[in-house]
């Protein structure tokens, strides 16, 4: 059930949202967030509207404190047991004028449940149709853990996205927990593993990388069509 605070933050069993100002200048634009829906099946989707950004990463990688860290204010339920969350998280990202510039879809983590080479062996049988036939998805966010090494569920997940022809970008998050030479020998070791060019160095918790985040973002949503 949603319901509205005193406060104009949005609650609903994902989370509360509200009114998200960018002090920080992280995103040229000034956004309240909302919470649609929580969707278990593929006919639950909201119907396709402004540009999608679906956050995809194996459990315990620090989804869902990037998610509040991107929107200023607690727009993902954060679970202290990995693994828990099976549904996707849609939520609007809404203009000074309330209206929605954004969707931000938060997947089920993965890790546990094992990916294989066609996906939905692993997980729920609808994300497969999600990233595979969503056409109003415009980027796909990998998160990978710059603490651990590259692992084959990451490198499924990419080789997956590449033959569907999906934009992605990934982002190794907690990079906070290293120093400065563990951050050099770690972020190569994951661009080796995943083989890949660009990694974009991630903290949560400091707020390093998010601007640069949200301007990959954002030029998803203007290669999508968004205003």
């Amino acid at each position: 059930m949603q319901q509205t605070t005193k406060t104009g933050r949005f609650c609903s069993a994902a989370g509360c949202f509200g009114p998200v100002l960018y002090s920080q200048g992280w995103s040229s634009m000034r956004y309240t967030t909302q919470f649609l829906l929580s969707a278990l099946a593929a006919e639950q989707f909201p119907a396709p509207s402004v540009p999608e950004i679906a956050f995809l990463g194996r459990s315990n990688v620090g989804k869902s404190s990037l998610l509040n860290a991107l929107v200023g204010d607690k727009a993902a339920k954060v679970s202290s047991t990995p693994g828990r969350t099976r549904a996707i998280n849609f939520f609007a990202l809404l203009d000074p004028s309330q209206r929605p510039k954004l969707v931000f879809s938060d997947l089920p983590g993965y890790g546990y449940a094992k990916i294989s080479k066609s996906i939905s062996a692993g997980w729920p049988a609808f994300i497969e149709p999600y990233l595979a036939e969503r056409e109003t998805l415009g980027l796909c966010v990998c998160l990978v853990d710059s603490n651990v090494p590259a692992q084959q569920s990451d490198r499924l997940l990419l080789d997956w996205l590449r033959h569907a022809r999906r934009d992605f970008a990934v982002v190794a998050t907690k990079m906070d927990r290293l120093s400065g030479n563990e951050r050099t020998r770690n972020l190569a070791a994951l661009k080796k593993g995943l083989e890949l060019d660009e990694i974009l160095p991630i903290s949560a918790k400091t707020g390093a990388g998010i601007k640069e985040l949200w301007a990959r973002i954002e030029a998803a949503e203007t290669a999508a069509g968004g205003q």
